[in-house]
């Protein structure tokens, strides 16, 4: 047995819970489970088999890297969704357009409509229009706290250029609402105030869930005997604590299909391709740029609400391993409806009633699952036609989202990769790498920590060299106090977007910074 530490990659799906167990570029053992409702007991078995598999011990294992879609679904489902106390502190401005516009009206009811519109604020200058009135404050949360709300949401005009403000709201909400979680939108980030409220009540209503969940994957490892930090996979495919996944949940909401981009970097040796995530139910496709997802330009929509998060720019469609196959005189279809994790239960080749693309996969001699003599009464032809379907919503979806008409690689991942069998329109070449089944775990094992700033600099004032020189020591520093070590951090992102309609030369600057654990060297 290897002497060389170990580092453990868990993704937790809706549907599957997948690992990677790593020994410094090796992929040394993997396994999947069913997600479990309580989390834990679906993690311990997955890493309980991936242990056995190579005669590990817990002890080995130097660092855990979880992935998670658990928040993003619970909103998207509108489950496990906590009501929450929407504090705007903006009068006499920004009144026109009110908390929670736009929302789609499950999801408003869903967080309901506790709204406290207060004065306070400040200008994009940094200069106070109206100070913050803190009775109006006082008397808003003793009346959010007589409703039994305990999810705060506090946000401000140009609160990321002057967070004092929330900061002050917060300190006065938390003397009238001792028990109550408050996110500030100055930590969620951005400056457009409406999509950064967004983030911050969608934040602030995952709280309790997000407490539940980060405690219960803690609790998973203890349990195993495994006592190591433990990092969280954020939206972007760096890490975070336990702690701060806790606080932020909303950070980890696309961290599933980054994982799995970066993992398919890792898996190929690609910097640059197209990569197609085929799950139980859907297939993912994103773009890898640079060797990190290439992310969305503009602003994003979670559960159909408008936030200021950027996201791997995906696309998703009803294709899966668990597709269900129809059959008529029109010809065949599949999807998007899915039997997902009752595959085994439903699927012909596992002995139950419904054709899905996985019995189309086995009976077309591409995978060996199951018994492929339960499919003997399929027509040849039957499979020809659900194999073009197949490969003609691939090839669509691809069309979809390219940004370039020269072709690129194309990498598949995932337990539904094995769909694919033909030569792929607008790709230059198809690559299903070992271990593809379990790349999302494998790109949470790799992940690294990340520092970001978002903010508006004075070009006029600093210079644009001195302002991106600035900007950029503010990421590497946010990287290095999040945990990344001194001295290998890197810039890997940078956008400017000068603010034209105002009158000074403010110019918005976004950088990320990125580098391995301090505590892995």
């Amino acid at each position: 047995m290897s002497q060389r530490k170990l580092r453990l990659g868990i993704d937790v799906g809706g549907t599957n819970t997948d690992a990677a167990l790593m020994c410094g570029k090796d992929v040394v053992a993997t396994g999947k489970s069913f997600t479990t409702s309580d989390v834990r007991s679906g993690v311990i078995s997955v890493v309980t088999e991936i242990l056995a598999q190579g005669g590990y011990r817990g002890s080995d294992i130097e660092a855990v890297m979880i992935g998670t879609t658990q928040f993003v679904n619970a909103f998207v489902q509108r489950s496990d969704l906590s009501p929450v106390a929407i504090f705007r502190v903006a009068l006499p401005k920004a009144d026109g357009v009110p908390p929670l516009a736009g929302w789609p009206d499950d999801a408003a009811r869903a967080v309901g409509s506790h709204i406290y519109m207060v004065g306070g604020g400040a200008f994009y200058t940094g200069k106070d229009f109206a100070p913050l009135d803190r009775e109006a404050l006082r008397l808003a949360a003793r009346d959010a706290r007589q409703k039994g709300l305990e999810a705060v949401a506090v946000s401000a005009i140009f609160s990321p250029l002057r967070p004092d403000i929330e900061e002050e709201a917060a300190a006065v909400i938390q003397a009238e609402m001792p028990d109550a979680r408050i996110t500030l939108s100055s930590q969620v980030g951005g400056v457009g105030l409406v999509d950064r409220e967004n983030a911050t009540i969608i934040n602030a209503t995952l709280g309790a869930l997000s407490v539940k969940v980060v405690r219960s994957l803690v609790q998973a490892f203890a349990d195993l005997g495994i006592h190591v930090p433990i990092y969280i996979s954020q939206n972007d495919g760096t890490l975070i604590s336990t702690e701060m996944a806790e606080r932020y949940p909303i950070m980890t909401c696309s961290a599933g299909p980054t994982n799995s981009i970066r993992g398919a970097a890792f898996l190929t040796g690609l910097d640059e391709a197209i990569v197609a995530d085929i799950g139980g139910t859907t297939t993912d496709i994103g773009f890898l740029l640079r060797g990190f997802p290439r992310e969305t330009t503009a602003a994003n929509l979670i559960g159909g609400v408008r936030t200021n998060f950027r996201m791997p720019d995906t696309l998703s469609i009803g294709l899966g391993g668990g597709s269900i196959v129809r059959i008529s005189d029109a010809g065949v279809s599949l999807g998007p409806d899915s039997v997902g994790y009752r595959l085994k239960e439903l699927g012909r080749v596992f002995g139950g009633p419904t054709v899905t693309a996985t019995d189309i996969a086995v009976r077309a001699g591409q995978a060996r699952i199951g018994d492929a003599a339960a499919l003997s009464d399929l027509p040849d032809s039957t499979v020809e036609a659900a194999l073009s379907v197949i490969h003609t919503m691939i090839e669509d979806a691809i069309d979809q989202v390219k940004t370039s008409p020269h072709p690129l690689p194309l990498v598949l991942v995932g337990g539904g990769s094995i769909l694919v069998s033909r030569p792929i329109k607008g790709a230059s070449e198809v690559l299903r790498p070992a271990h593809a089944e379990v790349a999302n775990a494998v790109g949470a094992a790799i992940a690294l920590v990340s520092g970001r700033v978002d903010k508006m600099f004075d070009v006029d004032k600093l210079g644009r060299e001195g302002a991106l020189a600035q900007a950029k020591e503010e990421a590497v520093s946010a990287a290095v106090r999040a945990g990344a070590q001194a001295g290998a951090v890197e810039i890997i992102d940078i956008s400017e977007m000068p603010m034209t309609h105002m009158r000074t030369g403010c110019v918005q600057m976004r950088v990320r910074a990125a580098g391995p654990l301090a505590a892995l060297n």
